[in-house]
């Protein structure tokens, strides 16, 4: 699974999180919402440490990444984050790989 954030959801998440250079942000499989690449689950977001990533990605200092143990939830999926200006809040767009 190939994570990938632009450089404005990065600034969203640092100013929404209050992260600074060397925080890093999990993504894990969350009971709950919607999504459309696993029906009943969605992306939960944590300020943590990776443990054992499966997937991840630095940004401006910021790492980004998702554990092993919840790849499942991608299941064949590529996650780009991006920042929706009109909204004023991050999207995550799938795509097959």
């Amino acid at each position: 699974m190939k994570l990938t954030i632009t450089q404005p959801a990065v600034h969203w998440f640092k100013k929404e999180m209050e992260l600074i250079e060397g925080d890093s942000i999990r993504l894990f499989a969350r009971l709950g919402g919607c999504s459309t690449v696993q029906t009943g689950y969605s992306i939960g977001i944590a300020k943590e440490s990776p443990f054992e990533p499966g997937s991840s990605v630095e940004v401006d200092g910021i790492t980004f990444f998702v554990e092993e143990k919840d790849l499942w939830y991608f299941n064949g999926y590529d996650l780009s984050i991006k920042f929706r200006r009109k909204y004023d809040d991050i999207t995550y767009d799938y795509t097959k790989q």
